[in-house]
């Protein structure tokens, strides 16, 4: 179902995946920086998301900067608690690489304010950037080590921007329910040699899915 957010004085264009019984969750699931909600791996898992029970609203926000991200992201959510289509107890924000920064900061924001209501459950973080490729001295750690909510990492062992003991060295410090799935030898395409794409994906989506169950025993069907 294609919709349109409303967001300042533009629109966000967004898709549901609706599954076929009324879903209690639903996941917000946005791209990188580069590319948009069509992007391979955000149709596939919201595809598989809403086989399994879970509402799936993906969008696109192309600005490069993660604060216009996180302002978008925060319409969008927003948005899907005001919908009177979909009454859901919750949701979880997920998002790919820059997405995903935009997810974090969004939580940060939320749940310092007064309108922390718990309709945010959880954060997904799909090839978090925690660095830029060959600067590890920077970290971007800031909103991680703040958040209080459960979050799942889903990066490659061979992450340019995401060195693995940087990200188990900050997934350490965070005082959040916290996992790391590691995909093995994948870079930060969630490319790996000798497995195909369809591959890779399937094993995300069941990781992400499972992990979702395990946080709010989502119906297993």
């Amino acid at each position: 179902v294609k919709v349109k957010i409303p967001f300042g004085n533009k629109y966000l264009d967004a898709i549901f995946s609706v599954p076929e019984k009324k879903p209690t969750y639903g996941v917000i699931l946005t791209h990188g920086a580069g590319g948009d909600m069509n992007f391979p791996h955000l149709v596939s898992l919201a595809a598989y998301l809403a086989s399994h029970g879970v509402l799936c609203l993906r969008f696109t926000c192309k600005g490069l900067n993660v604060p216009y991200r996180t302002k978008a992201f925060k319409a969008v959510v927003e948005y899907l608690k005001l919908s009177d289509d979909y009454k859901l107890s919750g949701v979880f924000l997920a998002g790919r690489s820059m997405g995903s920064r935009a997810a974090a900061s969004v939580i940060c924001q939320l749940s310092q304010g007064d309108d922390d209501d718990g309709f945010i459950q959880g954060l997904v973080c799909l090839s978090y950037p925690l660095h830029r490729p060959k600067l590890q001295s920077k970290l971007r750690d800031e909103d991680l080590l703040l958040i209080r909510c459960p979050v799942l990492f889903v990066s490659g062992s061979a992450d340019e921007m995401c060195e693995k003991q940087l990200l188990e060295g900050v997934v350490n410090k965070m005082k959040a329910p916290k996992k790391i799935h590691w995909i093995d030898k994948a870079n930060h395409r969630m490319a790996v040699k000798g497995r195909t794409t369809n591959d890779v994906m399937e094993e995300i989506n069941a990781q992400v899915f499972s992990w979702l169950r395990e946080n709010v025993q989502l119906q297993h069907r």
